[in-house]
């Protein structure tokens, strides 16, 4: 008889934000024993300026891609060092020291507080040469409110992993040039693109959507919008790939809902978000809501747009709604909408071609290409979560080895699987 591996332990890490933040912390499989910590304001004050000025906030790419903290392995890890010291409790990161010494990699799922969000968890440095990702796999817990929303239903992958991905690569937003704001995020692309590779795989099994002959033809095309999209998701799918712009709602509105998708919509779509030239974005409370209000026969969100059990955003700061206290945004909507997990981004991506413009990477190499193509893999594995952790892991190797800025965790530390 075969014994079944035992679970691996995982720890609930949960904040709250009163000024000082206070940490709690549970494994599940000692509930009765839960941790305590607490973060001083001018501690969270000063980590949150030293991880702002490392960013890609308010449009300063150029500056974080150059001579931020994120662009420098030395600066990074001096960065690293601060913040694990300021937010790890010892008493958790000797907990999971300890299991690390017993070859064992706990999952360590965070629920942060708002004022948090964009804090890479990944990359704390409990020991000076250790990060957190170096022992343990690492993911964000979906809002218990919506997990538990009234209506919910979820689809599961070992139901659903048979059927077609769905995706939506860099879509033409009607009024926008393709060297505009909201223009192309993946530019001109070859047979050869890491990407146009991942379409002809899916395509030869069958398990594209569109369907389409030549890879490059499900590249910014102009008839995926919000009625196509509810289309392709209530014919069945296993998972939405989306590769595009979105707009993030500004945290001092209080508004996430507001959050939006940029899709091929022309202006005249019904929905609540006001046009944008020719293009009428789809918003996170269109998801939630449906055409409630808008139509004749309303139909709810979940109804109009069934997402499927993995969502991957990969846009700038897709997973922005973490930053609120109702978090209404994109990526909870897909979670609402039906999604067991979604990754999503904490910050602004930076392109294949701000890579070789701002920080002159060999136009041969495409990190940004590789890092969807690497989501993609993961999310159609038996274990998402470990299977992106992994690739963070062998990231932050070639970030200590070679210390180059197209390994930098400024692209794949962005990155954060919100689970339910």
């Amino acid at each position: 008889m075969v014994t079944p591996n035992p679970p691996r332990p995982t720890v609930l890490v949960r904040m709250a934000d009163a000024g000082d933040v206070h940490l709690s912390w549970r494994w599940t499989h000692a509930l009765a024993h839960p941790g305590v910590g607490l973060v001083p304001e001018a501690g969270v004050a000063e980590a949150l300026a030293a991880l702002d000025q490392a960013l890609p906030l308010a449009g300063a790419l150029d500056r974080a891609l150059v001579a931020g903290a994120l662009a420098r392995h030395e600066t990074e890890l001096a960065l690293a060092r601060r913040l694990g010291q300021i937010f790890l409790p010892p008493v958790l990161a000797a907990q999971l020291a300890r299991l690390h010494a017993h070859g064992v990699r706990p999952h360590v799922r965070v629920q942060p507080a708002p004022r948090l969000a964009q804090l890479p968890w990944e990359l704390l440095a409990p020991e000076p040469d250790r990060r957190l990702l170096d022992i343990a796999d690492v993911s964000v817990l979906a809002p218990a409110t919506i997990v538990h929303a009234p209506g919910r239903v979820a689809r599961t992958w070992a139901d659903t992993r048979e059927l077609p991905v769905v995706g939506v690569l860099d879509p033409r937003v009607p009024g926008f040039r393709a060297d505009s704001r909201l223009g192309s995020v993946l530019g001109r692309l070859t047979p050869d693109a890491p990407l146009a590779r991942l379409v002809a795989d899916h395509a030869r099994q069958g398990r594209f959507r569109p369907e389409v002959s030549d890879p490059l033809a499900a590249f910014r095309r102009t008839d995926l919008d919000r009625t196509w999209l509810g289309a392709a998701l209530r014919a069945g799918a296993s998972r939405l790939l989306y590769v595009g712009h979105v707009t993030a709602a500004e945290p001092g509105s209080g508004q996430s809902e507001h959050a939006q998708l940029h899709l091929a919509c022309p202006a005249d779509a019904v929905g609540f978000a006001p046009p944008l030239r020719a293009h009428r974005p789809l918003s996170a409370k269109d998801l939630l809501l449906g055409t409630h209000t808008l139509t004749a026969d309303p139909r709810p969100g979940a109804a109009c747009w069934p997402f499927p059990s993995r969502v991957a955003l990969i846009a700038c700061e897709s997973g922005g709604d973490l930053r609120f206290a109702e978090a209404l945004g994109l990526a909870t909507a897909a979670l609402h909408g039906g999604a067991e997990l979604v990754t999503a981004t904490r910050w602004t991506l930076p392109t294949d071609l701000a890579f070789h413009r701002l920080a002159g990477v060999d136009a041969a190499l495409r990190p940004f290409q590789a890092a969807v193509c690497a989501i993609d893999a993961a999310h159609e594995s038996d274990d998402p979560v470990r299977a992106l952790c992994d690739w963070q892991r062998a990231r932050l190797a070639a970030w200590r080895d070679r210390g180059r800025i197209e390994d930098s965790p400024l692209l794949w530390a962005a990155f954060a699987t919100i689970s339910a």
